[in-house]
Parts: C-alpha cells; sequence; structure tokens
C-alpha cells in the first residue's frame, strides 16, 4: 500500500491490511474483475440492454473496467431536507453541480433524485452515467416517518437517458411490506426497458436500538437485508458497513418471537474482525453476484478522509465491489469534495489491497 494510504489510516489499523479471511474463503465468491459483466450477469435473465447499462457504469471513470466502481450519492435533499444538506456548501442546490462533482471526481455513476436529473440531463445524460434514485423518505410530513415513496417513475427515467435506478427499502419497518412489493415491481420494469437496479437495503425500526447498540448495522439483520435485495433482483446492493453482529440474538429474547438464527452465522460465518463482517454481508449478495457497495456515512470534519479510506479497504478485502459516497465529498469545497472521491478510488486501484 502506498506511504501516503498508509500515514493516513494510522498504525491502529495496520492490521487490516493482513487479515486473512478465515470464515468464507474467497475462492468462494464472485469477485470483481474487467470481466465481471460478462462472468456473472450474462448467464442470467437480463436482458442485452441491461447487460450494456451495467457495462456503462462498470467502464465509466478512474475505476474504469477494474470490476469496482465509485458513486457519488446525493438524496439528501429529500432524506435529510436540502437546507441541512446543503448549507455547509450551497452551491449544490443547483444539481448541474452535483453530477459536475461526480465527473470531476472519477465517479462511476451519479446517483439522485428524478427531478434533479432530469433538469441536465440533455447535457450531462451522455457524459456520465445517470442512476435515478425513485424513491425517498421526506421529512416535511409532521410528525417524522419511515416511509418511502415513489417520487418518479421507471418510464421517466427511461426518458431522461438513465443507465440504472435505485431504490430504498427499509427492511424490519412496518412500511417493509408495501416497500418490498412496490420496488420489485419496479425492478421488474426497469430491467424490461434495459436499465440495472440498485437496492439501499436499509433497516429501520427503533426496536433494532437496545441497551445503547444500533443494530441497524448488525452483520446478521444487514446480511439478510442484502439476500431480499438479491431475490428482488437488485444488481447491486448498498448497505452500511457492519459495526456489530448478533442482532437476531439480542432482539428475540423475553417474550419476543423475532426471526431465525444458526449459532454457526456467528461461530463459523463471522467474526469480530469488521473485514469478515463485511464478507458475510456479501456472501448474502449471492456471493458477490450482486455488487456490495458501502456506504461512506456522514460528515465529520476533519477525520473524513481516513474513515473514507478505511471503509474503502474493509469493503475491498472482504470482496465488495466499492463505496457509495456522497456527504463526505459535497459537504466540502469542491476541490476537497474531488479528492475525498479519489482517495476512495485509490484504494480500489492499489494493487497491494487484496481480497483477505
Amino acid at each position: 500500500m502506498s506511504e501516503n494510504l498508509l500515514s493516513l489510516i494510522g498504525k491502529e489499523n495496520e492490521s487490516l491490511l493482513s487479515h486473512v479471511c478465515k470464515t468464507i474463503p474467497k475462492e468462494q465468491l464472485h469477485l470483481p474483475s474487467p470481466d465481471f459483466v460478462d462472468n456473472v450477469f450474462s448467464i442470467s435473465n437480463r436482458n442485452p440492454q441491461v447487460l450494456r447499462n451495467l457495462q456503462s457504469m462498470y467502464g465509466h471513470g478512474r475505476l474504469a473496467n477494474t470490476g469496482y466502481v465509485s458513486i457519488l450519492p446525493v438524496d439528501q435533499g429529500i432524506e435529510h431536507s436540502a437546507g441541512a444538506s446543503f448549507a455547509a456548501n450551497p452551491m449544490y442546490f443547483d444539481p448541474e453541480n452535483i453530477v459536475k462533482l461526480a465527473i470531476e471526481g472519477g465517479c462511476n455513476a451519479v446517483a439522485t433524485t428524478i427531478g434533479a436529473l432530469g433538469i441536465v440531463s440533455r447535457k450531462y445524460a451522455h457524459k456520465i452515467p445517470f442512476i435515478v434514485k425513485l424513491n425517498h423518505n421526506e421529512l416535511l410530513s409532521y410528525p417524522n416517518k419511515a416511509e418511502q415513496i415513489m417520487f418518479g417513475s421507471v418510464k421517466d427515467a427511461w426518458n431522461l437517458g438513465a443507465a440504472a435506478v435505485g431504490a430504498t427499502v427499509y427492511f424490519g419497518s412496518d412500511d417493509a411490506t408495501r416497500e418490498i412489493v412496490e420496488v420489485a415491481k419496479v425492478f421488474e420494469q426497469a430491467h424490461e426497458l434495459g436499465m440495472a437496479t440498485i437496492l439501499w437495503c436499509y433497516l429501520r425500526n427503533n426496536a433494532f436500538k437496545k441497551d445503547g447498540v444500533d443494530y441497524h448495522v448488525s452483520a446478521d439483520l444487514t446480511g439478510q437485508a442484502n439476500h431480499i435485495g438479491t431475490t428482488i433482483q437488485a444488481d447491486i446492493i448498498k448497505q452500511k458497513l457492519p459495526e456489530n453482529n448478533g442482532g437476531y440474538k439480542v432482539l428475540n429474547t423475553g417474550n419476543s418471537s423475532y426471526g431465525k438464527l444458526d449459532e454457526r452465522i456467528y461461530t463459523e460465518l463471522t467474526s469480530d474482525n469488521p473485514i469478515d463482517l463485511c464478507r458475510y454481508q456479501v456472501i448474502n449478495c449471492y456471493n458477490g453476484r450482486a455488487g456490495l457497495i458501502n456506504s461512506g456515512g456522514a460528515s465529520s470534519g476533519a477525520s473524513d478522509k481516513k474513515q473514507a479510506v478505511l471503509t474503502a479497504i474493509i469493503n475491498k478485502r472482504a470482496g465488495g465491489t466499492g463505496l457509495i459516497s456522497g456527504r463526505k465529498a459535497f459537504q466540502r469545497p469542491f476541490n476537497e469534495g474531488v479528492e475525498m472521491l479519489n482517495a476512495i478510488q485509490d484504494v480500489y486501484l492499489d494493487k497491494t489491497v487484496t481480497i483477505a
């Protein structure tokens, strides 16, 4: 690994670079490669137009033809409110600057709302692959609620030149059943029209926080969310990096009866190492046939680059497909945002960062 990246992650994290995964061996995974679309999707039910659009994403930007992706997602104007998201950098109230950041940052694709991409589509749809995020949880209703609703149609996404559509399901929420059915139908329509599909597989339930621990980022629960996401034919799965494990165990105590588990999830298929926890997410994406991209998380200031690089190292060494990082890039000056995206991409370009 380059001296620059080594100095960035700190000596306390160097063990991540030498860890050997003893849970699921890398030989069992479908790993990112220059011919990933040919190897995985050419034998699937995806039609030639879907294959072309998948390849357009895998073949664009600084990570072109490596099998890895770096995506800029900016849907926070709806999900977190525009003022709260863009006050740090008001230039991004104008969606053209979102697309410019993705292009200058060397991203494989840009993911944002149907309105934001539609307003600039004729200028940029042929310059960088578009991912239209179709549903959102808006925070203007009082009181706030966790419910993903459609803001646009598959046909509109196709008309504006999108290479892919994205959607979120809040697994575990009261609204999850409707969202699963709705998004499954949307993904079917997208594939029929030749667009790829990306699912934000997020957990959402207040009960998932217990005794001061947030099991929304538990490997066992997020892994199952990923498995459901691949079942409704997501081509790429977006998931938060796991930070703990044992969500099923903790929630299935006392008088509650929640889910099913096998103790080998914890004794054989995972360990406490963050790379092994992330690998459990990968195997739940059909052993990597659907690429796992982890989210970059919130911006917290000076430590952002270090945290983004560590997330990229964990994702890559686990067998993941890349990072989808937004706030760490657009909530800072434009040039620094480009540098942030490039730092993430450098991990995937560094051949010394190997699969564990």
